[in-house]
């Protein structure tokens, strides 16, 4: 019993001394090397810079008053269509107590003048009656009595003026504010009642209404200067607004700014795109919009990841499987860059597997294309 206890320790002994040598020696062994391959796709590659902004209307007007007052009434509201020359508000006037003051005392002044012109010319007619006075007399005197009626009639007026902003028959000379142009009402910053300021060359007065045009509408944005050397006038952009997202809109570079500003540390060139309209699609001032400007375009040419670019004495070079577990160096001449992928000139063909450098990081897209899943595969060697 006991011989056949001390076989079995020594067979486990051995056993365990051999197991261990058997790990020890997996663990040294070197293991084989994995490496990633993509292909070479056919896309194409557009070269473009982004601009941030919103969506404006190219007319857009304030309707001030031209009298100083009170908001007696408002005759639209946001969204109203308008043409020029139409109501937008009625200002009733809170007149000055000084400039009132003085016109009822210019009035008082040219009735009282004009009542003295009066007995003057009846005194000068009764005289003419009895031969004492001329008749050249009688004419002065009725002549002064035209220009004193001229004097109240003036003096009145101008009494109404300050009084109600407006004479009799011509109500909407000044109180009555109307659209200078045509197109829709999109703000109306003012309610019945409000006190106004009128328009004139101190002040810019208190804004009633904002007409605009919404039919022609533009893309008003930011460049930054290290791009806005890449773009010039009729260039194409493709807009996306934010509250659209369903929808891609197009338009045409009008206006690039001569002189940039500081905006957030960075100095911005502002821009202007017309916005073509769409059918059916309203689109509302003020929505915030990015907007593509496409640099350069090279449609359907055969183009990789610019990650598998490597580079040697500054020139890039791929590596190409020439077979299995072997892969040979080529350069490649490369042309237009998205960023993202490059088109290649020469050096590689469709359907050849490219390695995957360490660096290169994974693939950007989940299938298909250059450095899609279904373009990879491993080779051990």
């Amino acid at each position: 019993m006991k011989r056949l206890v001390g076989i079995v320790m020594i067979v486990l002994f051995v056993a365990a001394v051999g197991g261990t040598f058997w790990f020890l020696w997996s663990k040294s062994r070197k293991r084989p090397v994995v490496f990633a391959t993509e292909k070479p796709a056919v896309q194409d590659i557009v070269k473009k810079t982004v601009a941030t902004g919103s969506i404006v209307p190219r007319r857009e007007v304030e309707i001030k008053p031209r009298v100083s007052g009170v908001i007696g009434e408002l005759f639209v509201v946001p969204n109203t269509v308008v043409k020029s020359g139409d109501k937008i508000a009625k200002i009733q006037i809170v007149p000055n107590a000084v400039s009132l003051n003085n016109a009822s005392a210019a009035v008082s002044t040219a009735r009282i003048a004009l009542d003295n012109v009066r007995r003057e010319l009846t005194a000068a007619e009764t005289l003419a009656k009895q031969g004492v006075a001329s008749s050249a007399e009688v004419a002065k005197w009725k002549n002064e009595l035209a220009l004193r009626q001229q004097d109240l009639s003036a003096a009145s007026t101008n009494l109404q003026l300050v009084k109600e902003g407006a004479t009799r028959g011509n109500e909407a000379s000044n109180i009555m504010v109307t659209s200078t142009v045509d197109g829709m009402v999109i703000d109306v910053p003012v309610k019945q009642g409000f006190s106004v300021t009128e328009s004139n060359n101190f002040n810019a007065g208190t804004t009633i209404a904002v007409v605009a045009d919404m039919g022609d509408m533009i893309f008003q944005g930011q460049v930054d200067e290290s791009e806005v050397g890449k773009i010039e006038p009729q260039m194409r952009l493709e807009i996306k607004i934010g509250a659209l997202e369903k929808e891609t809109f197009t338009g045409t570079l009008e206006y690039i700014a001569p002189k940039g500003k500081e905006i957030d540390g960075a100095i911005q060139f502002e821009i202007k795109a017309k916005l073509d309209p769409k059918p059916g699609v309203f689109v509302r001032a003020g929505y915030s919009a990015n907007a593509d400007i496409v640099l350069a375009r090279e449609p359907q040419v055969l183009a990789i990841r610019e990650a598998l670019l490597q580079f040697e004495d500054g020139k890039p070079f791929v590596e190409v499987e020439v077979g299995a577990k072997k892969f040979e160096k080529r350069k490649v001449e490369v042309g237009l860059s998205d960023g993202v992928h490059v088109q290649v000139k020469s050096g590689v063909k469709a359907g050849e597997s490219i390695k995957v450098p360490g660096n290169a990081g994974p693939a950007a897209m989940a299938g298909g294309g250059p450095g899609g899943a279904g373009a990879r595969g491993a080779r051990r060697r």
